[in-house]
């Protein structure tokens, strides 16, 4: 079994597939390496694909201290994948937890970024509601020491951002509640103490989006209510970012629609293979919007 050893000494478990320009793919909370496999199938055509397991999740260890969690180690372990590669730069794409760990990728390591897809990110991370956010969330931690993850998988059932995936996709929304179920309640109630309980908001970093020029591209399903003003303002705070909204879409869109989510990110990353994918024109004080 395949595992990148980061310098902390934690063990990531990581698939690979295809060979081409790079493409690293980053799981959500409620995923793990096995999320990417639509992607992994579709890209492995034209791309060496990396799909791998934060730290925490199935096939990869997981650290007893809490200390050892958290968003700073989600960047970083996606930096060592790389580096255990020995991949200088690579395409990140990325969806809600591995979203804000890709932003930040970004942030700290453009130069290893060749772009940057963010999809269902945001929840929880507007100037309003925060601190409630990051409060739930340790209550939630809590919540998943006491009785386990197949209860909280079980719970996801009726969650709003959830239910279309379940509408759509019955056998894929089954298989995706039987594999968080399979998820360690230690490390996933650390995860979400550590990382979803303390990480800042994107909002706080407004000036430095700004000046990151990475090509990237925001999706979110227009019914994945909680992420759909935090994803305009990344759209408008980013300097070189495009928007792209799934109708009658949840959180999940990358396994929700993953026919319309490969075909956007093949054309978003051929654009940008191409130096195609350019930044707008703002609007000048006082032009006329007619």
């Amino acid at each position: 079994m395949p595992h990148a050893t980061t310098p902390d000494g934690v063990k990531l478990y990581y698939e690979e597939a295809g060979a081409g320009t790079p493409i690293l793919f980053v799981h959500e909370y409620c995923g793990d390496w096995r999320s990417w496999e639509p992607q992994m199938r579709f890209f492995a055509r034209k791309h060496r694909c990396i799909t791998y397991s934060f730290r925490g999740y199935p096939g990869s260890d997981v650290p007893a201290s809490a200390s050892m969690y958290g968003q700073k180690f989600a960047v970083d372990d996606a930096l060592h994948m790389l580096d255990h590669l020995r991949i200088a730069k690579a395409h990140i794409v990325s969806l809600s937890q591995g979203a804000f760990a890709a932003a930040h990728f970004g942030r700290l390591y453009a130069d290893r970024a060749l772009s940057l897809t963010l999809a269902g990110i945001g929840s929880g991370a507007g100037r309003e509601g925060h601190e409630q956010f990051k409060k739930i969330a340790t209550e939630t931690a809590a919540q998943i020491r006491n009785t386990g993850m197949a209860q909280y998988a079980h719970g996801l059932a009726t969650n709003p951002t959830r239910s279309r995936f379940k509408q759509k996709d019955p056998r894929g929304f089954d298989e995706f509640l039987k594999r968080l179920a399979e998820h360690s309640d230690l490390g996933s109630a650390n995860t979400m103490a550590e990382y979803q309980g303390k990480r800042p908001s994107l909002y706080d970093f407004d000036a430095e989006w700004k000046k990151l020029a990475v090509p990237t591209l925001i999706v979110c399903g227009d019914e994945d209510e909680p992420c759909l003003q935090p994803s305009l303002y990344l759209k408008s705070a980013l300097a070189n970012a495009g928007l792209s909204l799934f109708p009658k879409t949840g959180h999940t869109v990358n396994l929700e629609e993953p026919d319309l989510f490969n075909r956007t990110l093949w054309d978003f990353i051929t654009l940008a293979e191409a130096g195609q994918w350019l930044p707008g024109h703002a609007m000048p004080p006082g032009a006329s919007r007619l």
